[in-house]
């Protein structure tokens, strides 16, 4: 059995963390280090850190948010926003990331994955892919761009296949449906992500209970459970969800 990871998402925004509903109507969330340290102290396994407003604000991720939150945790950190050269993944990856994850520049330039995957090995390469539903896609769900206000014609589920042949080591899918409703992962575009690709899949944007942990892993095949708004207000505790995880048969670190 795979062991099941949880990955709190630190959404950056002005040096504050920040969470929406679809993507809009952000509001704070607290300090990024402190939210880290307390991540670190509930045994969350990852952390991820998306700079949100960095491709909208045409510039790259914040080094020194990167630096400071690095630098009080000892678990994986991936980071993305703004990614969109080889030396922005090297700077970010110095920076004290583990892994980077790109989206729009790599759906601008494909080939951006291989090259990082070539360099920097595809263990530290993850792309993140945001969809919303569109019926004109062969298989329902399209790719959206820039914080998810650009749609690009481009199929989700083939996306996904063609950034795990480029090298991409994870995939991160987002409902832009579900995204900060708390009203579940959505389960169809994750299983559609999970059972087109071999590479882990990170399920991403809707959490709001405990069961659909469960249910994201169960009926969706993810592997690593990304969520922030339910952890940032305190609603559940990393150790909650993995006990409730545990006790449901999955193989989750302690």
């Amino acid at each position: 059995m795979t062991k099941v990871k949880i990955m709190p998402c630190l959404d950056m925004k002005d040096g504050r963390v920040v969470k929406g509903i679809h993507f809009v109507d952000l509001k704070d969330a607290g300090d990024p280090v402190k939210n880290a340290r307390l991540y670190q102290k509930e045994g969350a396994d990852e952390l991820a850190m998306l700079d949100i407003a960095a491709t909208l604000e045409n510039r790259k991720t914040r080094l020194e948010w990167v630096e400071n939150v690095s630098s009080v945790i000892d678990m994986p950190l991936t980071v993305g926003g703004g990614i969109s050269t080889l030396e922005d993944i090297e700077l970010t990856l110095e920076a004290g990331a583990d892994n980077v994850s790109m989206n729009s520049a790599a759906v601008k330039r494909p080939d951006l994955i291989k090259e990082a995957a070539e360099k920097f090995g595809s263990e530290h390469i993850t792309v993140a892919i945001d969809g919303c539903r569109n019926s004109k896609m062969p298989s329902g769900f399209e790719v959206v761009v820039a914080g998810g206000t650009k749609p690009v014609g481009i199929d989700a589920i083939q996306w996904a296949k063609k950034c795990e042949e480029l090298g991409a080591g994870v995939i991160l899918p987002t409902s832009m449906d579900g995204d900060g409703t708390q009203a579940g992962y959505d389960l169809e575009f994750t299983k559609a992500i999970s059972e087109a690709v071999n590479v882990p899949v990170i399920a991403s944007g809707g959490a709001g209970k405990l069961e659909d942990f469960y249910d994201a892993v169960v009926e969706g095949g993810a592997t690593i459970l990304l969520a922030a708004s339910v952890f940032h207000y305190r609603l559940l505790g990393i150790q909650q969800v993995k006990e409730y995880l545990r006790g449901k048969g999955l193989d989750v670190p302690l």
